[in-house]
């Protein structure tokens, strides 16, 4: 049937014959056991037929690739040793700096101690010197006036205090269903915080015994919250000065309370509030201020300038973590 087919074509058009699996040599080829292909097979061919049954290979191949492992074993194990013999130096210097960093710590904390009792005794001289006269006492009231607008002095009597910390599990959750990280206190919360407690009317805030200025910036470093530089750790406890009821009447229900309120309810963050009759809040660290000033000029020649302060806002600042959008 295939010679009447192939006879048929050839008479109607002059067209080459075709085998119907000619599309399926592939596969007779595999069942046949042919799996060279054709140039393959005459090469090899040829090759028989010179009397060369391989390929030559290369006089240096096998030892070249010996070498080459080697050579890399004994990179290998020079760097692990190398490895091993700088932990411990690595060890030591760490546990060196941490220790330098104690240290550098306690002296800042000393000096800052030795600065608040002279201020303190400072205080006490004018305030002596300008009671002795009627213009003195009365410089001595709108310095108390600036003082307390620029936290420079300290403050005391009843107050509203806020406390916040990280969830009880933050640190390793037994909630599948909850990032860990959703249960910690960031900076922004601290943020809208002290201006919901600026906003009910304190007339001085502290958190964790920093006082809050103007120019104080709150911010995150690493896991970190920094007031004014200074690292804290929680529970971080704001204080706010002023009428403790007044300020607790104005601060509930606000938009600061009921974000909080809310991450409380939704992961489990501690946020309790409280009136204290008796709260102490220090002074502020005096400023460093800068002026600017014409090239070739001497500083302090002109009277204008401005003051680099450096430090922001408590408003700015972003949340690291995914919890922004529950307002």
């Amino acid at each position: 049937m295939i010679e009447r087919d192939r006879e048929a074509e050839e008479a109607g058009g002059g067209r080459s014959w075709r085998r119907p699996d000619a599309s399926m040599s592939l596969l007779s080829d595999l069942f046949a056991g042919r799996l060279l292909d054709p140039g393959y097979a005459e090469a090899a061919a040829r090759r028989a037929a010179a009397g060369d049954s391989a390929p030559r290979r290369s006089r240096f191949g096998g030892g070249g690739v010996l070498l080459v492992l080697v050579l890399v074993g004994v990179l290998v194990f020079v760097a692990g040793a190398e490895v091993r013999r700088s932990e411990p130096v690595a060890a030591a210097q760490r546990s060196r700096l941490v220790d330098e960093i104690h240290a550098r710590t306690g002296e800042t904390d000393d000096l800052q101690r030795r600065l608040d009792r002279l201020r303190a005794e400072t205080e006490r001289e004018r305030a002596a010197a300008l009671a002795r006269s009627a213009d003195g006492r009365h410089a001595r009231e709108s310095l108390a006036e600036a003082s307390a607008a620029a936290a420079a002095a300290p403050v005391s009597g009843a107050g509203f205090v806020v406390t916040l910390d990280d969830a009880s599990g933050a640190d390793g959750d037994d909630r599948h269903d909850q990032d860990p990280a959703d249960g910690r206190i960031y900076d922004q919360d601290l943020q809208i915080l002290v201006n919901g407690l600026w906003a009910a009317g304190a007339t001085a805030i502290a958190v964790n015994g920093q006082r809050l200025t103007a120019t104080t910036a709150i911010r995150t470093a690493g896991e970190a919250i920094l007031v004014d530089y200074r690292p804290l750790g929680g529970p971080y406890e704001v204080t706010a000065a002023g009428d403790p009821d007044r300020v607790r009447d104005a601060y509930r229900d606000s938009a600061a309370d009921r974000r909080l309120r809310l991450l409380k309810e939704r992961y489990r963050i501690r946020y309790d509030t409280r009136r204290d009759d008796r709260v102490s809040l220090p002074a502020a660290a005096a400023l460093q201020l800068r002026y600017a000033h014409p090239q070739g000029e001497e500083p302090g020649a002109t009277g204008g300038g401005h003051r680099d302060g450096g430090q922001g806002g408590q408003g700015a600042g972003s949340r690291g973590n995914g919890r922004g959008g529950h307002e």
